[in-house]
Parts: C-alpha cells; sequence; structure tokens
C-alpha cells in the first residue's frame, strides 16, 4: 500500500493506494497517527485507489478514526470503491465510517 496525504484547508486527506489487509493495516495506522500527531485532527481516507479491504483493514481504519477524535476531530472516507464498500456493509461499519463521494464533499459542509 502505498500513502500520502495533502492539506486541504479545514482537513487533510490520505490518499490509501493498493490493498487494505493484514500487511498494510499496521502501515495506514501509523501514518495516520503521524498526520494526527502533526496537528491535523480531521481527516478524510480517500479510497479510490483501494481496491480491497479485509477484516484487519477495517480495525486500521476504525483504529484511526479513534485516533482522530481523541485529537478532538473525525475521520471520514472517500470514494469508497465496491469489495470495501460491501465489508463496511456486510459488517454495519457504514453506519460509523461516514462515507463521501469525493473528498471534497467529506468536510465541505462542516
Amino acid at each position: 500500500m502505498e500513502l500520502s496525504h495533502q492539506a486541504k484547508g479545514s482537513y487533510t486527506e490520505v490518499l490509501a493506494s493498493g490493498r487494505l489487509n493484514m500487511v498494510s493495516a499496521p502501515t495506514l495506522r501509523a501514518y495516520v497517527g503521524e498526520v494526527v500527531s502533526s496537528g491535523s485532527s480531521r481527516i478524510v481516507v480517500n479510497l479510490a485507489q483501494t481496491s480491497f479491504m479485509d477484516s484487519s483493514g477495517l480495525g486500521a481504519l476504525i483504529g484511526c478514526l479513534k485516533a482522530a477524535r481523541q485529537a478532538g476531530g473525525d475521520l471520514r472516507i472517500a470514494a469508497v470503491q465496491p469489495q470495501v464498500k460491501m465489508v463496511l456493509e456486510l459488517t454495519s461499519m457504514d453506519r460509523v465510517l461516514t462515507s463521501y463521494s469525493t473528498t471534497e464533499e467529506a468536510f465541505g459542509n462542516d
């Protein structure tokens, strides 16, 4: 998994490319943790280039959500691909991780 981030005004976009699985989940969690530690507590994880997610990846996203909220912010996801969306729906985590069509929509009205 390749990760990058970019400040976008009131939030930071984290672009995750590749498979979000048992191997890459700790990397995502650590990466988002570093972004939050640097002062960006409003995070949008762009999943447009994430074709696969397993339970470990889901756990990492929940861990990232917790880190952002503990820092006084929030974490949202955007551009969710069909397989990732299916995992979110099957686990009912789509109710916890708010998904948006684009990163701009995620914090657009806040």
